[in-house]
């Protein structure tokens, strides 16, 4: 298993990618079509949580940052037997992180110049400093130490944000939007603007730690893939227990501190990594324990080049594409169908032209 490609990370990394893509907008608009209290529901999971709780669409930046992690054991296993030093494989971690962070403000508009509106913090370099600490802390730590180290920082973040608050919103309380100490942190360090309402940013400073455990809950699970003597149906199994014991401890720590993707809350950490367990679980033993890889095909276009095609919708018109070809066709349908041919369509422009890279062998490797 050392040495062989793991078509479901391709594979899901792709899945998760297809909703950034505009899968979410097409099945919004086909349960627009057959409006019902479960096509309703599973519409309205398609957009974040206003603050506490949970939804599909909150899942998907972890579940991207977890396979990140994933990753990062089976490309540490290729440099070490290359040869790699380890001054070279702290260089490619640097490397990564600030090439991350520097997508991540190209993304939000570095290149307008307006440095006192530019917001510096972003899903790019969340992605690159978590991602970047977990590395680190894999490289300089075994198993057992690492995983001590990621409940202490759960457990203390917890405790962090579920009694200190925001000093200068004293009548608010921790947990809450207006009065949490991510959000002051935030204010007192971050330059430039925050995402909501310049208050707080999502992807800040303080929560950027929690981040770090969902990354290593990634390269946990790659170190569980890559291990020998243990057959795949058995690890596909160990991964659903860890799933459901991470579900319960959210679940039960719900009370305490509630789930919370803006905050990435502790218990968000614990519900969005079963989530995120779970999904590796079910796509590795489909896709490399069966061997049952064909149909992922169109997945692993998008997968192998997601950073790309997320920069890319920033910078390319693919909406302009997208009406040019299919805007004239979905007008000779009633609105809600039109509305769906108009969103299928944006998916398709967008995967035709990661098909073009691939066949190209065209790949962004950070």
């Amino acid at each position: 298993m050392k040495n062989q490609r793991l078509y479901s990370l391709d594979a899901l990394r792709g899945f998760d990618m297809f909703f950034i893509m505009g899968l979410s907008g097409l099945i919004v608009s086909l349960c627009a079509l057959w409006p019902n209290p479960v096509t309703d529901a599973v519409a309205q999971s398609m957009s974040h949580v206003d603050w506490d709780g949970l939804r599909h669409h909150d899942t998907i930046f972890p579940l991207f940052l977890f396979l990140a992690g994933v990753s990062f054991p089976f490309s540490l296993g290729k440099m070490q037997q290359k040869g790699v030093s380890q001054a070279a494989i702290y260089g490619k971690i640097v490397r990564r992180a600030a090439i991350l962070i520097l997508l991540g403000l190209i993304y939000n508009g570095m290149l307008n110049f307006d440095f006192a509106n530019l917001r510096c913090a972003s899903v790019l370099a969340r992605i690159g400093i978590a991602w970047a600490v977990a590395a680190v802390l894999f490289l300089n730590f075994g198993v057992r130490s690492r995983v001590v180290i990621a409940v202490v920082i759960l457990i203390g973040y917890a405790l962090l944000t579920k009694y200190v608050g925001a000093p200068d919103v004293p009548n608010a309380g921790p947990l809450s939007r207006e009065g949490n100490i991510v959000g002051y942190i935030d204010r007192l360090i971050l330059p430039g603007r925050l995402y909501v309402n310049n208050h707080f940013d999502p992807e800040g400073l303080l929560s950027a730690l929690p981040a770090v455990v969902t990354a290593m809950l990634g390269m946990f699970t790659g170190e569980l893939i890559r291990k020998d003597g243990i057959s795949g149906g058995r690890k596909s199994l160990y991964m659903v227990i860890g799933a459901v014991a991470l579900a319960l401890i959210a679940i039960l720590a719900d009370g305490f501190v509630p789930v919370n993707k803006m905050l990435w809350s502790s218990t968000f950490v614990c519900a969005v990594g079963a989530y995120s367990l779970a999904m590796m679980a079910l796509f590795y033993y489909l896709i490399d324990v069966r061997g049952w890889q064909k149909w992922t095909f169109v997945l692993r276009v998008v997968g192998m080049n997601s950073i790309t095609i997320y920069m890319a919708q920033r910078i390319i018109n693919f909406s302009g594409i997208n009406n040019f070809f299919f805007r004239g066709f979905a007008g000779l349908f009633p609105e809600p169908w039109a509305e769906v041919i108009i969103n299928a369509g944006y998916i398709v422009v967008c995967w035709l032209f990661l098909y073009l890279l691939y066949r190209k062998q065209v790949f962004l490797k950070i």
